[in-house]
Formats: C-alpha cells, structure tokens, sequence
C-alpha cells in the first residue's frame, strides 16, 4: 500500500468492498511500541445496521488488516471485518 498522511484520513469516508458506506473515519488505533496501525474508529453511518460489527460506544472498531484501498474512500475487506473467512 502506498503512503498516505494521516491529516488526508481526517473525516474520510469509509466503505465495504461489497459497496455499503459504513461511516466517517474518527480516529486510528496504533500499537504505541511497535506503530503498527491495529484499528480503524468510525463514526456510523446513521442507516448502518451496526449489530455485525465489533464496536466501542458508538464507535465501529475495524481492524487495519481489512484496509483494501485508500483514495477518495478508505476501502475495507467486508469479509475481513464481519470475521467471515473467503473461500
């Protein structure tokens, strides 16, 4: 993945790869030892149905891992982040 500044993630909108926008990011969990990026906060979208999810308050917790693409939308693994394996 390439480098992307983390004042251009600010508010930046997240979404599924199978298409559903799943919110606004809030904020990025990082490992203070080692910096290694652990999760993704994101404020909810309003219609999102967050019973799936792993969540913090109101916040979804997505793990970095299921990062696919950043450009106009930071772009997560669905499967990655429901816990689902690929077959």
């Amino acid at each position: 993945m390439t480098k992307v500044f983390a004042k251009n993630l600010s508010s930046k909108q997240v979404m599924a790869t199978d298409g559903t926008e799943l919110g606004v990011l809030f904020n990025i969990v990082m490992d203070g030892k080692t910096g290694d990026l652990i999760d993704l906060i994101v404020k909810p979208d309003m219609s999102l149905d967050t019973s799936k999810y792993r969540t913090d308050d109101q916040y979804l917790l997505l793990p970095f891992t299921s990062v696919r693409a950043i450009k106009d939308y930071i772009v997560v693994d669905k499967n990655a982040v429901l816990g689902k394996s690929v077959e």
